[in-house]
């Protein structure tokens, strides 16, 4: 039986630790620091899910069933290097329960599989090998855990917080902890206050949070999505402490505020978001090959996602065999080629937005009483918000400083959905076909780009000369349905930014 409770040393350990609750601050404290200075890593989902073709499993999947031909988490981690990630990110357990290392308070773990490398391990030392940071992923919902379903919740508490223990004593520096599944209790249920003291006496540098990290009220589970929450002092923790917020797969606005509160005090977070290499959305690979996101996508993702002190995962999931494909591989270091991304300097940025808050006249707009699709929303920094259109044959002008010079031009489009079986996936479906772009100078408009073909979910537009113009208008001359837009953004791109 591997079922042993906390020793008595570390429950003394515990206890009588000098570790420190989050303190209210405007600054970032130290975990918080090395966050922002990592600011890209890799996150890998690996696990038992991914040997049934699902995203979540209750925890009855057969350990068996784990059975990986050729596990090679150090193929992992050299792409994460070769990619230009700063640190990885481990799923170590996800919902199901089933752990990626030798657990002494579970037999659902790698040690009963048919395959017992210690996973957490392999990566770990292969962070050390390659240079690179090592954080883990745990979920707090556990489907198969006995003790999970007992009335006295600091029975699952406590079994947490050994396998924690397990995690940060075995593994080296572990330099994040992203907690998950907090939905499934009340947030003062998991006793989170116990986490962060007990991962703060390993290493005070470590960051942690828990998914879905703010709410619009205190002690209530409504929340406002993260791209509207545009003022600072206005909304509450869920639950706290957390050294920054999290709240998966969604994008933050360009005017991101970082001050939240807890029992009347303000503290400051930053976000990490979170994204799928797969143009699909799904987390655990699939037993066939789907296609991942196009670069130009990527590279202005990664782009927002990064800016304003804030930090990206990217989920770059090995397959069956173990390894991660060659092509999807290619794509996350194509994409670190690209950017130019190295450890020893800072990440790279976009651009000057010459477009954002400029004037914008759309030639229609989708009926809707709460004014919803406005043309004004495609230069507003959110991806939340849409501009729609009521007809097929639709243009909108972006209202330009003559003064300012731009060369790039990046668009969002929005796009009809179609989820795939497992209920997360899914598949985006593309309303405009034709398009063009031109620019008003000497008071005529010059058409500067022409598309005949769909533009993508993200289409960049690099200009081989710099323009300026007192408007921008985009005109499209072909949709399948009213075309809707996210954003359009007219960039002044600095060569070596």
């Amino acid at each position: 039986m591997k079922k042993v409770y906390l020793s008595v040393l570390l429950v003394l350990a515990y206890h009588c630790g000098m570790a420190q609750l989050q303190q209210p601050s405007t600054k970032p404290n130290l975990a918080q620091q090395a966050m922002i200075k990592r600011g890209y890593g890799m996150f890998i989902h690996f696990g038992i899910n991914t040997f049934a073709d699902v995203e979540w499993s209750d925890g009855t999947i057969p350990v068996e069933k784990y059975n990986p031909t050729h596990l090679d988490p150090d193929q992992w981690v050299k792409t994460a290097r070769d990619a230009g990630f700063r640190y990885v990110l481990l799923i170590t357990k996800h919902h199901d329960g089933f752990c990626l290392w030798d657990s002494k308070y579970t037999t659902y773990d790698v040690a009963a599989s048919p395959v017992k490398t210690d996973v957490v391990k392999a990566v770990s030392d292969a962070c050390k090998k390659y240079g690179i940071q090592f954080a883990v992923y745990y979920s707090l919902w556990d489907r198969h855990e006995p003790s999970y379903k007992n009335q006295d919740k600091q029975l699952y508490v406590k079994y947490m917080l050994n396998q924690l223990t397990e995690l940060f004593t075995n593994y080296g520096n572990i330099c994040e902890l992203w907690l998950d599944g907090g939905w499934d209790r009340k947030p003062e249920e998991w006793g989170i206050d116990q986490v962060y003291k007990l991962v703060k006496q390993f290493n005070p540098a470590c960051a942690v949070s828990v998914n879905h990290t703010i709410v619009n009220e205190e002690g209530k589970r409504n929340f406002t999505v993260p791209a509207d929450m545009t003022a600072d002092n206005k909304y509450f923790f869920q639950y706290f402490p957390s050294d920054f917020r999290l709240w998966d797969p969604k994008i933050i606005t360009r005017y991101d505020k970082k001050q939240y509160l807890h029992a009347g005090k303000s503290y400051y977070l930053p976000f990490e978001h979170t994204l799928c290499i797969s143009d699909r959305w799904n987390w655990f690979e699939k037993s066939a090959q789907l296609p991942v996101r196009d670069l130009d996508e990527l590279e202005e993702l990664f782009y927002w996602c990064t800016d304003n002190d804030n930090c990206l995962v990217m989920n770059v999931p090995p397959d069956q065999t173990g390894r991660i494909r060659e092509y999807t591989a290619l794509a996350a270091i194509g994409l670190g080629k690209r950017l130019g991304l190295s450890l020893t300097k800072p990440l790279p940025k976009n651009g000057t937005f010459i477009s954002a808050l400029k004037p914008v006249k759309a030639s229609s707009v989708y009926e809707d009483t709460a004014h919803r699709y406005e043309g004004t929303s495609v230069n507003d920094g959110s991806l939340e918000s849409r501009w729609a259109a009521a007809d097929t044959l639709a243009s909108l002008e972006i209202t330009l400083n003559p003064s300012d010079a731009f060369n790039k031009i990046s668009i969002f489009e929005y796009k009809d959905i179609k989820q795939l079986p497992d209920g997360f996936s899914q598949v985006r479906l593309p309303r405009i076909q034709e398009y063009a772009v031109d620019i008003m100078t000497n008071g005529e408009w010059q058409t500067i780009y022409l598309g005949s073909a769909p533009m993508g979910d993200c289409k960049v537009i690099r200009l081989p000369r710099s323009y300026r113009a007192s408007a921008l208008r985009f005109r499209v001359t072909k949709a399948s349905a009213p075309p809707s837009l996210y954003e359009l953004c007219v960039i002044n791109k600095v060569i070596g930014d």
